[in-house]
């Protein structure tokens, strides 16, 4: 059973949502605004593993939604002059120009184009160093490209945060976390940060999975199966990286890593701030507005279509594209053409869609959905009952 509020001709989001959560062991919460104004707001579940209590107000972590909040403080800086997304990055980071990277453009790193997909195998970069800004900087600053900027895209898992929040650092002087909390969350009265204060962490309900995630062995298996070689570069790096994972997911149920800035992954909100927030990209809520329309246009437009992944691992498919930091497809999908916003690992998802005036946040303590692959199930029952009562 769901609980909360819902407008009248919203009554099947509401129907919608409880169909879609009634099978899952977690919780979930659920907002939708358009023009400006709430129109669905709902919760529902518990939290199985630690036995929190879950409402309206309670935090989880938001995985790679952060990107979308991380994306919003960037083109905020854009909007005031303070970005040229055709400006290389070495312009605002002179020590990023190492490594032959003097080229990329803050278009390339912001549109997973920038070669700089994972850190190198040899880097030491662990789970443990992913809460050292400082070390995962210097060490992007210092890399060369795993391919040659601009000419290909690859999802950049954990290192786009660093990437995007030292471009923010540099610019505003404000750290990501910092940039977030004084120009966006504190205005518009938000629970949403990247690096959670102490005061909010009781509010937290842990995040936890019951599915199957292949790992490297698995990996491995299957890309050797399919010809690609393990010792080249590229391959050694993502491979890294998906050795970091289960170490990562459990940094993430602890203080430390809540406390750190890690802005590809480690946000902590709700759905009703998330929805809060991009319908503030949007429109004006309360009097703020955070991006004009044309920087909404300008930061939805798409960045990587018509691009292969790299080589070798161009055998794999191209499941979603990206706008300048936004994710395009799934929203698109679920919203309509024009759409933007963000997945996260798990099943956690914000978006806007200027069209029809709606943003949409939606968290999850059940990690059931796959940010590397197509709409999480729990999402389509509310979605098709979203766009029928828009079209109404």
């Amino acid at each position: 059973m769901a609980e909360g509020f819902v407008e009248r001709g919203f009554e099947a989001v509401r129907d919608g949502f409880a169909r879609a959560q009634a099978d899952d062991p977690g919780a979930a919460q659920l907002c939708v605004y358009r023009e400006g104004r709430v129109v669905v707001d709902l919760w529902t579940g518990e939290d199985p593993e630690s036995g929190k209590a879950w409402d309206a107000e309670s935090l989880t972590v938001l995985m790679s939604v952060s990107k979308g909040m991380t994306a919003t403080c960037v083109h905020m800086l854009v909007d005031r002059g303070l970005l040229d997304l055709e400006a290389p990055v070495r312009d605002y980071w002179p020590e990023f120009a190492a490594g032959g990277k003097g080229e990329i453009t803050v278009a390339d790193l912001l549109s997973h184009r920038g070669g700089l997909a994972s850190f190198d195998a040899e880097s030491a970069i662990g789970a443990q160093e992913l809460t050292d800004w400082s070390k995962c900087v210097d060490a992007l600053a210092g890399m060369t490209p795993l391919w040659t900027p601009g000419t290909a895209f690859y999802y950049h898992s954990l290192t786009w945060g660093y990437l995007a929040g030292e471009l923010i650092r540099r610019v505003s002087g404000k750290s990501v976390g910092e940039f977030l909390a004084a120009e966006i969350s504190e205005p518009l009265g938000l629970s949403l940060w990247i690096g959670l204060p102490e005061d909010q962490e009781h509010r937290v309900v842990p995040q936890f999975t019951r599915r199957h995630m292949p790992g490297v062995a698995d990996v491995e298996a299957v890309l050797t199966r399919m010809g690609v070689d393990l010792n080249d570069r590229l391959v050694r790096a993502t491979l890294a990286t998906l050795a970091t994972r289960d170490e990562g997911l459990a940094l993430l149920n602890t203080r430390s890593g809540h406390e750190a800035e890690v802005p590809s992954g480690n946000g902590i909100g709700n759905a009703r701030s998330l929805a809060r927030m991009f319908a503030a990209t949007i429109g004006e809520i309360d009097g703020i507005r955070l991006l004009t329309p044309e920087a909404v246009d300008r930061a939805r437009r798409p960045q990587t279509e018509g691009l292969d992944h790299p080589v070798p691992l161009n055998i794999m498919p191209r499941s979603n594209h990206f706008a300048h930091g936004y994710e395009l497809t799934r929203p698109e999908q679920l919203l309509g053409a024009g759409a933007f916003g963000q997945v996260g690992n798990g099943g956690r998802i914000a978006m806007a869609h200027p069209e029809s005036g709606v943003a949409v946040g939606y968290t999850c303590t059940n990690m059931i959905g796959d940010d590397t692959g197509g709409p999480d199930p729990r999402w389509l029952p509310w979605t098709d009952a979203l766009r029928a009562a828009l079209s109404e």
